[in-house]
Protein backbone atom coordinates (compact mmCIF):
# COMPACT_ATOMS: atom_id res chain seq x y z
CA UNK A 1 0.00 0.00 0.00
CA UNK A 2 1.23 3.43 -0.83
CA UNK A 3 2.00 5.87 1.98
CA UNK A 4 -0.71 8.24 0.78
CA UNK A 5 -3.33 5.51 0.95
CA UNK A 6 -2.12 4.51 4.44
CA UNK A 7 -2.54 8.06 5.76
CA UNK A 8 -6.04 8.30 4.27
CA UNK A 9 -7.14 5.06 5.98
CA UNK A 10 -5.73 6.24 9.32
CA UNK A 11 -7.63 9.53 9.13
CA UNK A 12 -10.87 7.69 8.30
CA UNK A 13 -10.42 5.32 11.28
CA UNK A 14 -9.75 8.22 13.62
CA UNK A 15 -12.85 10.12 12.50
CA UNK A 16 -14.95 6.96 12.84
CA UNK A 17 -13.70 6.36 16.40
CA UNK A 18 -14.44 9.95 17.46
CA UNK A 19 -18.02 9.74 16.18
CA UNK A 20 -18.96 6.69 18.32
CA UNK A 21 -21.80 6.53 20.88
CA UNK A 22 -21.95 9.94 22.72
CA UNK A 23 -22.59 9.00 26.41
CA UNK A 24 -19.26 7.27 27.03
CA UNK A 25 -17.04 9.91 25.43
CA UNK A 26 -18.86 12.75 27.22
CA UNK A 27 -18.28 11.10 30.58
CA UNK A 28 -14.68 10.32 29.81
CA UNK A 29 -14.04 13.83 28.57
CA UNK A 30 -15.36 15.28 31.83
CA UNK A 31 -13.07 13.07 33.93
CA UNK A 32 -10.08 13.64 31.70
CA UNK A 33 -10.69 17.41 31.66
CA UNK A 34 -10.71 17.55 35.47
CA UNK A 35 -7.64 15.43 35.79
CA UNK A 36 -5.88 17.24 33.01
CA UNK A 37 -6.21 20.68 34.66
CA UNK A 38 -5.45 20.09 38.35
CA UNK A 39 -3.95 23.47 39.16
CA UNK A 40 -6.87 25.70 38.16
CA UNK A 41 -9.39 23.34 39.76
CA UNK A 42 -7.56 23.09 43.09
CA UNK A 43 -6.87 26.81 43.15
CA UNK A 44 -10.56 27.61 42.78
CA UNK A 45 -11.83 25.05 45.35
CA UNK A 46 -10.20 26.51 48.50
CA UNK A 47 -11.68 29.92 47.66
CA UNK A 48 -15.14 28.43 47.24
CA UNK A 49 -14.78 26.31 50.40
CA UNK A 50 -13.73 29.23 52.62
CA UNK A 51 -16.96 31.15 52.11
CA UNK A 52 -19.40 28.41 53.27
CA UNK A 53 -17.12 27.55 56.20
CA UNK A 54 -17.42 31.08 57.60
CA UNK A 55 -21.17 31.01 57.09
CA UNK A 56 -21.66 27.63 58.78
CA UNK A 57 -19.56 28.74 61.75
CA UNK A 58 -21.78 31.79 62.30
CA UNK A 59 -25.08 29.91 62.03
CA UNK A 60 -25.05 28.04 65.39
CA UNK A 61 -23.68 31.06 67.30
CA UNK A 62 -27.03 32.64 68.35
CA UNK A 63 -28.31 31.20 71.64
CA UNK A 64 -31.99 30.92 72.58
CA UNK A 65 -33.31 33.93 74.51
CA UNK A 66 -35.30 33.22 77.64
CA UNK A 67 -38.75 34.70 77.73
CA UNK A 68 -38.66 37.68 80.11
CA UNK A 69 -41.44 36.14 82.22
CA UNK A 70 -39.39 33.09 83.17
CA UNK A 71 -38.14 33.01 86.74
CA UNK A 72 -34.63 32.22 85.50
CA UNK A 73 -34.62 35.29 83.25
CA UNK A 74 -35.81 37.52 86.09
CA UNK A 75 -33.16 36.10 88.42
CA UNK A 76 -30.48 37.05 85.90
CA UNK A 77 -31.58 40.70 85.73
CA UNK A 78 -30.38 43.47 88.01
CA UNK A 79 -32.62 45.66 90.16
CA UNK A 80 -30.47 48.56 91.34
CA UNK A 81 -33.25 50.76 92.67
CA UNK A 82 -32.17 54.31 93.49
CA UNK A 83 -32.21 56.97 96.16
CA UNK A 84 -35.70 57.75 97.46
CA UNK A 85 -36.96 61.29 96.88
CA UNK A 86 -39.72 62.86 98.98
CA UNK A 87 -42.16 64.46 96.53
CA UNK A 88 -44.91 65.59 98.89
CA UNK A 89 -45.61 65.58 102.63
CA UNK A 90 -49.08 64.27 103.49
CA UNK A 91 -51.30 64.49 106.56
CA UNK A 92 -49.61 62.30 109.22
CA UNK A 93 -51.08 59.15 110.71
CA UNK A 94 -51.65 58.49 114.40
CA UNK A 95 -48.01 57.74 115.17
CA UNK A 96 -46.28 57.96 111.81
CA UNK A 97 -45.48 60.40 109.01
CA UNK A 98 -46.84 60.01 105.47
CA UNK A 99 -45.28 61.04 102.16
CA UNK A 100 -45.52 60.62 98.43
CA UNK A 101 -42.03 59.51 97.47
CA UNK A 102 -40.39 58.42 94.23
CA UNK A 103 -37.65 56.10 93.03
CA UNK A 104 -36.23 54.86 89.73
CA UNK A 105 -37.13 51.65 87.92
CA UNK A 106 -35.66 51.00 84.47
CA UNK A 107 -35.18 54.73 83.99
CA UNK A 108 -38.78 55.51 84.97
CA UNK A 109 -39.80 57.69 87.88
CA UNK A 110 -42.16 55.60 90.00
CA UNK A 111 -44.18 57.14 92.80
CA UNK A 112 -45.01 55.39 96.06
CA UNK A 113 -46.78 55.97 99.34
CA UNK A 114 -44.22 56.04 102.17
CA UNK A 115 -44.89 55.93 105.91
CA UNK A 116 -42.21 56.32 108.59
CA UNK A 117 -42.84 55.62 112.30
CA UNK A 118 -42.43 58.49 114.77
CA UNK A 119 -39.94 58.21 117.61
CA UNK A 120 -36.35 57.18 117.90
CA UNK A 121 -35.15 55.05 115.01
CA UNK A 122 -33.73 51.65 116.02
CA UNK A 123 -29.95 51.35 115.73
CA UNK A 124 -30.24 49.25 112.56
CA UNK A 125 -33.20 51.19 111.12
CA UNK A 126 -36.94 50.58 111.03
CA UNK A 127 -38.33 47.24 109.80
CA UNK A 128 -40.03 47.58 106.42
CA UNK A 129 -43.06 46.17 104.63
CA UNK A 130 -43.12 46.49 100.83
CA UNK A 131 -46.85 46.75 100.12
CA UNK A 132 -48.15 45.44 96.77
CA UNK A 133 -51.67 46.57 95.92
CA UNK A 134 -54.14 44.63 93.80
CA UNK A 135 -55.46 45.52 90.39
CA UNK A 136 -57.05 48.95 90.09
CA UNK A 137 -57.50 50.45 86.61
CA UNK A 138 -54.33 52.54 86.18
CA UNK A 139 -56.23 55.61 85.01
CA UNK A 140 -58.38 55.47 88.16
CA UNK A 141 -55.62 54.68 90.63
CA UNK A 142 -54.49 57.39 93.08
CA UNK A 143 -51.49 57.14 95.39
CA UNK A 144 -53.38 58.29 98.47
CA UNK A 145 -56.54 56.23 97.90
CA UNK A 146 -57.52 52.61 98.57
CA UNK A 147 -55.83 50.31 101.09
CA UNK A 148 -55.81 53.17 103.63
CA UNK A 149 -56.75 50.95 106.58
CA UNK A 150 -54.36 48.19 105.52
CA UNK A 151 -51.39 50.56 105.43
CA UNK A 152 -52.49 52.17 108.69
CA UNK A 153 -52.41 48.88 110.59
CA UNK A 154 -48.86 48.14 109.48
CA UNK A 155 -47.61 51.69 109.98
CA UNK A 156 -49.11 51.98 113.51
CA UNK A 157 -47.25 48.83 114.52
CA UNK A 158 -43.79 50.25 113.92
CA UNK A 159 -43.09 49.49 110.27
CA UNK A 160 -42.01 51.64 107.37
CA UNK A 161 -44.57 50.93 104.65
CA UNK A 162 -43.57 51.46 101.02
CA UNK A 163 -46.43 51.02 98.54
CA UNK A 164 -45.33 51.33 94.92
CA UNK A 165 -47.85 52.74 92.47
CA UNK A 166 -46.30 50.65 89.62
CA UNK A 167 -45.54 52.21 86.26
CA UNK A 168 -48.36 53.95 84.42
CA UNK A 169 -50.40 54.42 87.63
CA UNK A 170 -51.39 57.94 88.68
CA UNK A 171 -48.24 60.07 88.24
CA UNK A 172 -45.75 57.21 87.73
CA UNK A 173 -43.97 57.27 84.38
CA UNK A 174 -44.21 54.49 81.79
CA UNK A 175 -47.05 52.41 80.41
CA UNK A 176 -49.15 50.00 82.43
CA UNK A 177 -49.12 46.66 80.61
CA UNK A 178 -50.52 44.51 83.43
CA UNK A 179 -48.79 42.06 85.75
CA UNK A 180 -49.25 38.66 84.14
CA UNK A 181 -48.11 39.10 80.56
CA UNK A 182 -45.08 41.30 81.27
CA UNK A 183 -42.53 41.45 84.11
CA UNK A 184 -42.89 45.24 84.50
CA UNK A 185 -44.76 45.51 87.80
CA UNK A 186 -42.55 42.90 89.45
CA UNK A 187 -39.49 44.78 88.18
CA UNK A 188 -40.89 47.98 89.73
CA UNK A 189 -41.40 46.22 93.07
CA UNK A 190 -37.93 44.67 93.06
CA UNK A 191 -36.45 48.10 92.37
CA UNK A 192 -38.57 49.45 95.24
CA UNK A 193 -37.05 46.73 97.42
CA UNK A 194 -33.52 47.78 96.40
CA UNK A 195 -34.37 51.45 96.96
CA UNK A 196 -35.59 50.68 100.46
CA UNK A 197 -32.46 48.63 101.20
CA UNK A 198 -30.49 51.82 100.49
CA UNK A 199 -32.80 54.10 102.49
CA UNK A 200 -31.21 55.56 105.62
CA UNK A 201 -34.35 55.13 107.76
CA UNK A 202 -34.74 51.44 106.91
CA UNK A 203 -33.13 48.25 108.16
CA UNK A 204 -32.08 46.45 104.94
CA UNK A 205 -32.01 43.11 106.75
CA UNK A 206 -35.59 43.38 108.07
CA UNK A 207 -37.84 43.71 105.04
CA UNK A 208 -41.09 41.81 104.52
CA UNK A 209 -43.66 41.95 101.74
CA UNK A 210 -47.46 42.10 101.72
CA UNK A 211 -49.69 41.60 98.70
CA UNK A 212 -53.37 41.42 97.85
CA UNK A 213 -54.83 39.71 94.78
CA UNK A 214 -52.56 40.76 91.87
CA UNK A 215 -50.19 42.10 94.53
CA UNK A 216 -50.05 38.56 95.93
CA UNK A 217 -48.84 37.34 92.55
CA UNK A 218 -46.11 40.02 92.65
CA UNK A 219 -45.19 39.16 96.24
CA UNK A 220 -44.73 35.44 95.55
CA UNK A 221 -42.85 36.16 92.35
CA UNK A 222 -40.51 38.58 94.12
CA UNK A 223 -39.81 36.06 96.87
CA UNK A 224 -38.68 33.34 94.46
CA UNK A 225 -36.56 35.77 92.42
CA UNK A 226 -34.62 37.41 95.27
CA UNK A 227 -33.40 36.07 98.60
CA UNK A 228 -33.63 39.24 100.73
CA UNK A 229 -37.36 39.27 101.62
CA UNK A 230 -37.68 37.88 105.14
CA UNK A 231 -41.36 36.88 104.99
CA UNK A 232 -44.48 37.40 102.92
CA UNK A 233 -48.20 37.74 103.65
CA UNK A 234 -50.67 37.24 100.81
CA UNK A 235 -54.39 37.97 100.89
CA UNK A 236 -56.54 36.35 98.19
CA UNK A 237 -53.51 36.07 95.94
CA UNK A 238 -53.34 35.13 92.28
CA UNK A 239 -50.79 32.50 93.20
CA UNK A 240 -51.75 29.42 91.20
CA UNK A 241 -49.72 28.09 88.26
CA UNK A 242 -50.05 29.83 84.91
CA UNK A 243 -52.12 27.17 83.12
CA UNK A 244 -55.11 27.85 85.40
CA UNK A 245 -54.25 31.37 86.55
CA UNK A 246 -57.57 32.78 85.38
CA UNK A 247 -60.02 30.03 86.20
CA UNK A 248 -62.47 31.86 88.41
CA UNK A 249 -66.10 31.67 89.43
CA UNK A 250 -68.46 34.23 87.96
CA UNK A 251 -69.85 36.71 90.47
CA UNK A 252 -70.09 40.41 91.21
CA UNK A 253 -66.54 41.64 91.90
CA UNK A 254 -65.47 43.53 95.00
CA UNK A 255 -63.30 46.64 94.51
CA UNK A 256 -59.66 45.95 95.32
CA UNK A 257 -58.66 47.40 98.65
CA UNK A 258 -62.14 48.82 99.24
CA UNK A 259 -62.63 47.40 102.71
CA UNK A 260 -63.19 48.54 105.30
CA UNK A 261 -62.56 52.21 104.60
CA UNK A 262 -65.00 52.56 101.68
CA UNK A 263 -68.65 51.67 101.77
CA UNK A 264 -69.67 52.57 98.21
CA UNK A 265 -68.88 50.50 95.11
CA UNK A 266 -65.87 51.53 93.06
CA UNK A 267 -64.72 50.42 89.60
CA UNK A 268 -62.53 47.34 89.57
CA UNK A 269 -61.62 44.45 87.32
CA UNK A 270 -64.07 41.72 86.40
CA UNK A 271 -61.95 38.72 87.24
CA UNK A 272 -59.32 39.09 84.51
CA UNK A 273 -56.81 41.61 85.87
CA UNK A 274 -54.91 42.06 82.63
CA UNK A 275 -56.89 44.42 80.46
CA UNK A 276 -54.95 43.24 77.42
CA UNK A 277 -55.56 39.50 77.31
CA UNK A 278 -53.82 38.92 73.99
CA UNK A 279 -50.53 38.09 75.70
CA UNK A 280 -51.87 34.68 76.74
CA UNK A 281 -52.86 33.69 73.20
CA UNK A 282 -49.49 34.99 72.00
CA UNK A 283 -47.69 32.72 74.45
CA UNK A 284 -49.75 29.75 73.30
CA UNK A 285 -48.99 30.53 69.65
CA UNK A 286 -45.26 30.81 70.37
CA UNK A 287 -44.68 28.09 72.96
CA UNK A 288 -47.70 25.82 72.66
CA UNK A 289 -50.47 25.17 75.14
CA UNK A 290 -49.74 24.04 78.70
CA UNK A 291 -50.54 20.49 77.61
CA UNK A 292 -48.18 20.71 74.62
CA UNK A 293 -45.30 22.45 76.43
CA UNK A 294 -45.65 22.05 80.21
CA UNK A 295 -41.96 22.87 80.78
CA UNK A 296 -42.37 26.42 79.46
CA UNK A 297 -45.49 27.13 81.49
CA UNK A 298 -43.79 25.79 84.61
CA UNK A 299 -40.80 28.07 83.91
CA UNK A 300 -42.98 31.17 84.31
CA UNK A 301 -45.04 29.87 87.27
CA UNK A 302 -43.79 31.03 90.67
CA UNK A 303 -45.19 28.06 92.68
CA UNK A 304 -42.80 25.77 90.80
CA UNK A 305 -39.88 27.59 92.47
CA UNK A 306 -40.95 27.73 96.13
CA UNK A 307 -38.14 25.32 96.98
CA UNK A 308 -35.88 28.39 96.91
CA UNK A 309 -38.34 30.96 98.32
CA UNK A 310 -36.70 33.64 100.46
CA UNK A 311 -38.83 33.18 103.58
CA UNK A 312 -42.04 31.87 105.19
CA UNK A 313 -45.52 32.70 103.89
CA UNK A 314 -48.85 33.43 105.50
CA UNK A 315 -51.95 33.04 103.30
CA UNK A 316 -55.47 34.43 103.83
CA UNK A 317 -58.50 33.63 101.65
CA UNK A 318 -62.28 33.79 101.69
CA UNK A 319 -63.75 30.35 101.02
CA UNK A 320 -66.19 31.75 98.44
CA UNK A 321 -64.01 34.45 96.88
CA UNK A 322 -65.68 35.66 93.70
CA UNK A 323 -62.49 37.17 92.27
CA UNK A 324 -59.75 34.63 92.93
CA UNK A 325 -60.75 31.06 93.86
CA UNK A 326 -59.68 29.57 97.17
CA UNK A 327 -57.96 26.81 95.14
CA UNK A 328 -55.16 29.26 94.27
CA UNK A 329 -54.06 29.66 97.90
CA UNK A 330 -54.61 25.96 98.56
CA UNK A 331 -52.34 25.10 95.66
CA UNK A 332 -49.57 27.37 96.96
CA UNK A 333 -50.02 26.09 100.51
CA UNK A 334 -49.57 22.50 99.35
CA UNK A 335 -46.56 23.44 97.21
CA UNK A 336 -44.90 25.10 100.23
CA UNK A 337 -45.58 22.07 102.39
CA UNK A 338 -44.21 19.71 99.75
CA UNK A 339 -41.04 21.83 99.60
CA UNK A 340 -40.72 21.76 103.39
CA UNK A 341 -41.11 25.56 103.69
CA UNK A 342 -42.84 27.36 106.61
CA UNK A 343 -46.39 28.35 105.65
CA UNK A 344 -49.61 29.29 107.42
CA UNK A 345 -53.05 29.46 105.86
CA UNK A 346 -56.27 30.98 107.20
CA UNK A 347 -59.67 30.71 105.53
CA UNK A 348 -62.68 32.94 106.16
CA UNK A 349 -66.12 31.47 105.36
CA UNK A 350 -68.76 33.82 104.02
CA UNK A 351 -66.44 36.80 103.54
CA UNK A 352 -65.30 38.49 100.32
CA UNK A 353 -62.21 39.18 98.23
CA UNK A 354 -61.04 41.94 100.61
CA UNK A 355 -61.92 40.00 103.80
CA UNK A 356 -64.17 42.87 104.82
CA UNK A 357 -65.92 41.08 107.66
CA UNK A 358 -62.74 39.47 109.00
CA UNK A 359 -60.48 42.44 108.39
CA UNK A 360 -59.42 43.05 112.00
CA UNK A 361 -58.67 39.38 112.67
CA UNK A 362 -56.75 38.95 109.41
CA UNK A 363 -54.71 42.09 110.07
CA UNK A 364 -53.91 41.00 113.62
CA UNK A 365 -52.62 37.67 112.30
CA UNK A 366 -50.64 39.58 109.66
CA UNK A 367 -48.97 41.80 112.26
CA UNK A 368 -48.11 38.85 114.51
CA UNK A 369 -46.55 37.03 111.58
CA UNK A 370 -44.44 40.01 110.51
CA UNK A 371 -43.43 40.69 114.13
CA UNK A 372 -42.16 37.12 114.38
CA UNK A 373 -40.35 36.80 111.06
CA UNK A 374 -39.42 40.39 110.16
CA UNK A 375 -39.32 42.69 113.17
CA UNK A 376 -37.98 40.03 115.50
CA UNK A 377 -35.46 38.55 113.06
Amino acid sequence: MKLTSFIFVLVVLTITACSGPPPAPVANIAVVATAATPAPTNTAQPTATATPTATSTATPTPTPTLHPLTIQSMRERSYPGSAITIEQTLQPGSNYSRYIASYQSEGLKINALLTIPNGEKPATGWPVIIFNHGFIPPDQYRTTERYVAYVDWLARNGYIVFRSDYRGHDQSEGEAHGAYGAPDYTVDVLNALSAMEQYSEADPKRIGMWGHSMGGYITLRSMVITNTIKAGVIWAGVVGPYPNLFQRPTATPTPEGAAPETATPEPTHTGTPDFNGRWRSNLVETYGSPAENPAFWASISSPAFVGSISGPLQLHHDTADSEVPLAASQYLYQAMQAAGKPVEMYTYPGDDHNLTQSFGLAMQRTIEFFDKYVKGS
